[in-house]
């Protein structure tokens, strides 16, 4: 069988650079202008750059662990997500520039409130930033390994890549588990830096799996529209892709349930803070919407077999999946910045923004490579995978 080749037409492309010509000019107005608002736009954004990246290499690391064989003809798909992780790391490094907007606690004086007396070594500036290099090297290092290993294994038909990329999985796990509870803790929990909360990561790692899925789905499907992927991809491949849309969504669900309920139930003054303002008159109703886009939704339509089977109705639940994650990260970051929620043109043009550079990115990864992996000890079964 001849591996297709995705090809990024120029229309595409140049729509994907105006959009981020676009998104440029608005963070540099927005930032001259009204850095305030500006740069909590942009931690959300880069954030959620970082998570659809990360969701890539998360998917690929599972799918070598889990020995799911049914994703090989799709392994590409989330390797080409992968690829963003260094724009990503980049522009989340840029906050360094706005931290005296983001991360007060970052600055040496913030040491002076007795509740971050114990904490101010570890949320000052070198300290905190030094740890944000740290990760997002580890993370693309090993992006790059495994996609080193994946495009070796195309004209290598030996298990020596296979059995490299499981070992690079196992280690990736045991790594992202660590660095990635310290980076949650570190972007999103310290924006409230006398909060703590013991589930925090976990609950930031299901929405990055989450996310990481939908984008899966969504681009499998855009792509055999597309025709790209006929007679390689079939109903079958699209419902395991449902299921795992259906079962972590309800995770989500799951540890944002436990950790609001343990919080509510224990109401000490230190925990609850988190809450009161993100569950007041003016956030209360992003706050429901935010279970509702993210869960409710999507159980109840994906919850039918034929559903899950459906392509049309698999890709708009994806689309509302990943709005349902910005939602939930602009609601990890804007009640501590705002005191009401507010979305104009500048936050809906840097958003585009930092689509347009991910579609560069990881078109541009799709492009160079086979859009089919070949040589996987696993691809003929996926190939006739049926259910």
């Amino acid at each position: 069988m001849i591996a297709p080749r995705f090809v990024l037409t120029p229309g595409a492309r140049n729509v994907a650079c105006g959009l981020v010509a676009v998104g440029v000019a608005a963070a540099a107005f927005g930032l001259a202008a009204d850095p305030q608002r500006t740069w909590p736009d942009l931690l959300i954004n880069g954030f959620y750059l970082v998570a659809v990246a990360l969701g890539g290499v998360v998917f690929i690391a599972l799918r070598y662990l889990s020995g799911a064989s049914w994703s090989a003809v799709i392994r590409r798909v989330p390797e080409a997500m992968m690829a963003a992780l260094p724009v990503g790391a980049l522009l989340m490094l840029t906050l360094y520039f706005g931290r005296a907007w983001l991360y007060p606690a970052s600055i040496a004086a913030a040491s002076d409130d007795p509740a971050l007396a114990s904490k101010a070594f570890y949320l000052r500036a070198p300290f905190f930033f030094a740890r944000m290099v740290g990760f997002v090297v580890i993370w693309t290092a090993f992006a790059r390994l495994m996609r080193r290993a994946s495009i070796r294994q195309d004209a290598d038909p030996s298990p020596v890549y296979h059995d490299r990329l499981t070992r690079y999985s196992a280690a990736f796990v045991v790594v992202f588990a660590i660095s990635f509870s310290l980076a949650s803790f570190d972007w999103l929990m310290s924006l409230v830096p006398g909060w703590t909360s013991t589930m925090f990561a976990v609950y930031t790692f299901a929405g990055v799996f989450v996310q990481g899925i939908a984008v899966v789905t969504l681009t499998v499907i855009l792509l055999l529209e597309r025709g790209y992927l006929a007679g390689v991809v079939n109903e079958n491949h699209l419902h395991d892709l449902g299921k795992l849309l259906f079962a972590f969504s309800t995770f989500w669900a799951y540890i944002w349930v436990c950790q609001y309920l343990l919080i509510w139930y224990g109401n000490i003054p230190e925990e609850i803070t988190y809450y009161v303002s993100r569950t007041g008159d003016r956030w209360i109703v992003l706050f429901l919407a935010n279970l509702i886009v993210n869960w409710v939704i999507p159980f109840l339509v994906l919850m039918p077999r034929a559903s899950k089977r459906n392509p049309a109705v698999l890709k708009w639940i994806a689309v509302v999946v990943l709005a349902g994650r910005w939602l939930d990260v602009y609601l990890a970051v804007m009640p501590q910045m705002r005191p009401t929620p507010a979305l104009g043109a500048l936050d809906v043009l840097i958003v585009a923004g930092y689509a347009g550079a991910f579609f560069l990115v990881a078109a541009r990864a799709l492009a160079s490579a086979p859009l089919v992996a070949m040589n996987d000890p696993c691809f003929v079964e996926s190939l006739s995978h049926r259910q």
